[in-house]
């Protein structure tokens, strides 16, 4: 397939995870791909992998949470591809603790890395989107958006993504800029691994009871978070804006 041909995507997060899943994939279809996460040197697998695939991308650092390192990166990304199409804002980090024992520091890390970060990456995208009255912005939400327990905040941020992603559809759809969110379930990656260890788990073990109580009887794998997204930023979805689409197995 080649729906992106001619499309340069940035992709937040991407050295591991949905993040890279989700850049081989844009890659795959023809996307030029700008790999983002907190050094270049960390997205140095996801680029190899891609070019080796016959693709084209390129590593950045930059720290997401930090509005001027977004714009100067942003501005990199630009004049080195020549364009910007295609933003998934994927980065994102845990802190989870029983609500209680939250320190305010995990509170303010988890909310800065997962909501204002996808802030000012939207808002370094859309002025070079509006400008030629066309983009893609994907974000990257989560099931916990609706409650789960010792992640106050990270439900919080998920949430906000949603909120976030609905208000920049109605504020930039006049500008033929399509904003959609994808809010996975749970995920086989090293962040849920973590949550398994956090309560004692192993991730085969926790990955095992979640599939039980999942109607599909598994737990999800980055690549179908991957393929999601790529719909959501391609022309496919021409006429689907301020949307959050859960994939999660069937759960409720």
């Amino acid at each position: 397939m080649s729906r992106f041909t001619d499309r340069i995507a940035v992709v937040t997060g991407a050295a591991q995870g949905i993040g890279a899943a989700t850049a081989r994939r844009l890659a795959d279809e023809g996307a030029e791909v700008a790999v983002v996460d907190l050094t270049a040197e960390r997205g140095a697998a996801t680029v190899e992998a891609i070019t080796e695939a016959g693709g084209k991308a390129r590593a950045y650092g930059c720290d997401v949470a930090d509005e001027a390192d977004v714009h100067g990166v942003f501005d990199a990304i630009t004049e080195d591809f020549g364009g910007l199409h295609i933003l998934v804002n994927n980065a994102g980090i845990t802190r989870d603790n029983l609500f209680f024992k939250m320190p305010r520091s995990d509170w303010d890390a988890v909310l800065t890395v997962n909501l204002t970060s996808a802030f000012n990456c939207a808002q370094a995208a859309q002025s070079r989107m509006v400008e030629q009255r066309y983009g893609k912005i994907v974000s990257l939400s989560s099931r916990s958006a609706l409650g789960n327990r010792g992640q106050a905040n990270y439900a919080a941020a998920k949430a906000g993504i949603q909120g976030l992603t609905a208000t920049l559809a109605i504020e930039l759809g006049p500008y033929g800029i399509n904003v959609n969110a994808v809010a996975p379930g749970y995920i086989a990656t090293s962040m849920t691994a973590a949550t398994a260890a956090r309560v004692g788990a192993s991730a085969e073990d926790h990955q095992r009871l979640v599939a039980e109580r999942t109607p599909l009887r598994r737990v999800g794998q980055p690549e179908e978070i991957a393929s999601v997204v790529a719909f959501l930023a391609s022309d496919d979805a021409s006429y689907v804006s301020g949307q959050t689409l859960y994939v999660n197995g069937g759960a409720r």
